[in-house]
């Protein structure tokens, strides 16, 4: 399952990697339905996430090898400890439902893991969940998370390594047939999403992106603010001149403050007054939009922060005291912020926030027309800006917006809303990019009522267990 992922994109495994699984548990002791979960968890999440590592070392901010390390290793296993606690969780779950008719233990086992995913969505490390393998190549698929987001993609794999779970435990004509059809439901739909044209209404944007390509090494070096300065200075005054309408740099383009960042564009925005969505680092990790006056137009300040990287959570501030010299935190913005601009309301979302369905979501409910996401992924290792881009790629489907990824040393990207990446950034270089994208404000069955396949699927598994257990309550014990 971990090799489902990008850079990898062996997405065809997804579809039989947790059948393994499923059957091995039927009818075990729920603490070794447990072990075997957790195995199963650990490896896949541990493959999927070994870019984290990639941080290492982290000399640059002053940190020793051993110091660096420990953190490399400790984020890594703490990100994967939860994800495969979740999966062990799961696998207990389905240990109990041994006896059970397919049916019903096919619909428990979907709801459960769609349940525990869901949890996970709501806490602070979340990236790899199981629909997520499928981003960004099997686009068929994908465009299923029209329909309840990303836990619909979800919902389909496990179903279909549960069917195959129960075909090998007991082969029944009619498993076939349901799995005959939902296959080529699945596929026909997807099919024909991909078919449908992109009817842009409106007059297009002209967005210039600006890669600028300066390392965490360089940036935070002597010199790093001269260097990360003349690479967007360059990069809008180019832009500017091709008669773009605005222009995006990433995440902590300029490792300035707001005040100091406006000033060190200040003189190019007033001659050229071409507004510029310009990546700050103050108290907040923002993205601001300036023309040629000091005040915004408007801004949009992270909210979902990276634990240990952005902020240091409370039982955690003992060890990382004594693993790292780093006292400044980010202050998180605003879950509920709208972000208007002159072109209408767009959906933000800054680095990290790419992995949570749910903030692009409810902005687009209240609006927004066009996602704008921009990150820093240049102390990761090369898989982890693969997985951002297919992060933002399910973000665009699930939404039917257009997005524009910019990134400080790529992939930057251009998506339309099926997916379809329309230009890709190299990998560690400096590149401009002129694209014309359109604002939309279609209303997809996530977007208008949320993950609303979850609940329903928990109820279908919840009411058939306990009308199964009446039925037959002389004869069943759990």
């Amino acid at each position: 399952m971990g090799l489902c992922t990008a850079p990898w994109q062996g997405w065809g495994w997804a579809w039989v990697s947790l059948a393994p699984l499923w059957w091995a548990v039927g009818g075990r002791q729920l603490g070794v339905a447990l072990g075997l979960g957790l195995l199963w968890g650990a490896c896949y999440h541990g493959l999927a996430l070994l870019w984290l590592t990639g941080v290492h070392p982290l000399d640059w901010l002053g940190l020793s090898w051993l110091q660096s390390i420990s953190i490399a290793i400790g984020i890594w296993l703490a990100v994967v400890a939860w994800g495969a606690l979740l999966v062990g969780i799961w696998a207990m779950g389905m240990a109990g439902t041994s006896g059970l008719p397919p049916w019903l233990r096919l619909a428990i086992g979907v709801g459960l893991f769609c349940g525990l995913e869901k949890l996970w969505s709501f806490s602070p490390l979340y990236w790899s969940a199981l629909g997520f393998t499928q981003s960004p190549s099997n686009l068929l698929v994908l465009q299923w998370g029209r329909w309840s987001g990303q836990q619909t993609v979800t919902a389909l794999l496990v179903f279909c390594n549960g069917l195959l779970a129960e075909l090998l435990l007991r082969f029944s004509l009619d498993l076939v047939v349901a799995g005959g059809v939902v296959l080529v439901t699945v596929l026909l739909y997807g099919w024909w999403q991909l078919q449908l044209p992109v009817v842009n209404r409106g007059e297009g944007i002209r967005v210039g992106l600006i890669q600028g390509n300066v390392s965490n090494r360089e940036k935070f070096a002597p010199q790093g603010t001269q260097l990360s300065l003349q690479r967007y200075r360059n990069g809008y005054q180019e832009l500017a001149r091709s008669g773009v309408d605005v222009i995006v740099t990433p995440e902590g383009a300029l490792p300035l403050s707001e005040r100091g960042a406006y000033q060190g564009m200040a003189d190019l925005l007033a001659v050229y007054r071409v507004p510029l969505w310009l990546g700050v680092t103050g108290e907040q990790n923002s993205l601001i939009l300036w023309r040629d006056d000091p005040v915004p137009l408007t801004r949009f300040d992270k909210v979902k922060l990276v634990p240990l990287g952005e902020y240091v959570p409370d039982f955690l501030e003992g060890i990382a005291q004594r693993l790292s010299p780093l006292e400044g935190e980010f202050i998180p913005g605003r879950p509920d912020q709208i972000v208007d601009t002159p072109w209408g309301r767009w959906i933000v979302g800054i680095c990290y926030e790419s992995a949570f369905p749910a903030h692009f979501r409810r902005q687009a409910h209240r609006g927004g027309e066009l996602i704008l996401t921009a990150a820093n992924n240049a102390h990761y290792a090369p898989a982890m800006p693969w997985q951002h881009h297919a992060q933002d790629v399910a973000r665009a489907i699930e939404t039917d917006r257009y997005a524009i990824r910019v990134t400080n040393t790529g992939y930057s990207a251009i998506v339309d809303p099926r997916g379809r990446t329309l230009w890709l950034s190299g990998l560690n270089t400096t590149e401009t990019h002129i694209a014309t994208v359109y604002r939309r404000s279609t209303q997809t069955l996530y977007v208008r009522w949320g993950d609303w396949l979850t609940p329903l699927l928990l109820a279908i598994g919840t009411t058939g267990f306990w009308g199964y257990r009446y039925k037959n309550r002389k004869g069943f014990m759990l």
